[in-house]
């Protein structure tokens, strides 16, 4: 458990792994990872990716039983640095800054986050995944703010739940394209981290 002014956040950690373990993880996910910078997360394969690692076929579906379960393990990776900084970086971010001023960070950095590793993230649904409204640490994080805030709701939960999924589904599935061209991504990026700004100021009522 990790705490963020003095209220408990869990930060899951990694299970031990053999050293052989850890070494055949690493080289498959360092190996993914030029997969995807040289061909795209589209053609990135069970079996291709057995044959770049150099490793058996049974060694890859051991390690992420599906094709979606390499890019969950590449994800989850990067989500470990942004949680990081959300339980210790610098505020608004991270602890020390007004709750509304850290749930519009907080919402404004995963929006950041979830559209720089676009291709991973949605290739990590696999196919038949309900849309997701968040993962465990966003609705945690954001209830909580909610109540730093002091926001009066009798369905907190169900508030926080929404708010998780205008993080989430949205810009995960529907909104972001890979193909956009730089200066385009760039304004959409702006566009949808003011339109949580609006949305997070018109709940919290400033």
């Amino acid at each position: 458990m990790a705490t963020v002014d003095g209220d408990l956040i869990p930060l899951e950690r990694p299970r031990a792994e053999r050293a052989d373990a850890a070494r055949n993880r690493r080289l498959l996910l360092d190996t993914a990872r030029r997969m995807i910078a040289e061909a795209g997360a589209e053609n990135v394969t069970m079996d291709g990716l057995a044959e770049q690692a150099g490793v058996g076929k049974g060694t890859v579906y051991r390690r992420f039983r599906t094709r979606a379960g390499i890019f969950v393990a590449l994800l989850d990776e990067e989500e470990r640095g942004f949680q990081q900084r959300v339980l210790s970086g610098p505020p608004p971010l991270g602890p020390g800054a007004d709750p509304v001023d850290r749930l519009i960070a907080y919402g404004q950095g995963r929006i950041t986050f979830l559209l720089d590793h676009h291709a991973v993230a949605r290739a990590a649904l696999g196919q038949n995944v309900p849309v997701p409204a968040g993962p465990g640490l966003t609705r945690m994080h954001i209830r909580l703010l909610l109540e730093q805030s002091g926001v009066a709701a009798d369905h907190l939960d169900a508030l926080t739940l929404q708010l998780a999924a205008a993080l989430e589904g949205p810009v995960l599935l529907y909104l972001a394209t890979p193909a956009q061209e730089e200066g385009e991504a760039t304004r959409y990026l702006r566009a949808l981290a003011e339109g949580w700004k609006v949305l997070v100021t018109r709940v919290c009522r400033r």
